[in-house]
């Protein structure tokens, strides 16, 4: 299996990745359970009409979420996964104190996958953190974690199977 990843794939990855809705509604199906499919705007009241069915619609593409007869949105293994990775990039972020000593969790997501999307294809395996030290170790485990994420759901640097046109 080849598991290399494209420069256009690992910046496409990267954007999909942070999408600050997508975020959002990983994050908050991981932290309150399955979400109704019309409880959506209830449950993330931040985000637009719009944000939230491309939210949806993406994370259901990209094989994220699945509706549960019965229960609404909730996770795959994947988005289980992806939730973790999440987590661990929030913490990273939140000890060091960036992108700043107070901010939201969306933020530090994005900012992190910022740090590790160039650093993605083996084309520039240093990054340009911040940090040093404890720092960067822990910047290059979380790439480690990327990397293996998206080895395992190559759909999201690819984009999702699509049925041919007729």
């Amino acid at each position: 299996m080849n598991t290399a990843i494209t420069s256009a794939e690992a910046l496409r990855a990267g954007e999909l990745l942070a999408l600050r809705p997508l975020v959002r509604l990983v994050t908050e199906i991981d932290d309150n359970g399955p979400i109704p499919p019309r409880r959506l705007g209830a449950t993330l009241p931040d985000l637009s009409t719009l944000q939230l069915r491309t939210a949806s619609d993406t994370a259901r593409a990209h094989d994220l979420v699945q509706v549960a007869p019965g229960a609404g949105l909730e996770l795959t293994q994947s988005g289980l996964e992806l939730a973790d990775l999440y987590d661990a990039m929030a913490r990273w972020a939140r000890r060091h104190a960036i992108p700043a000593p107070v901010c939201d969790f969306s933020s530090r997501i994005r900012y992190v996958l910022g740090l590790l999307a160039p650093t993605l294809t083996g084309e520039r395996a240093d990054s340009s953190c911040p940090l040093n030290g404890a720092g960067e170790a822990g910047l290059a485990r979380l790439r480690v974690l990327l990397i293996q994420w998206l080895a395992d759901n190559p759909q999201v640097a690819r984009g999702p199977e699509r049925e041919p046109v007729a």
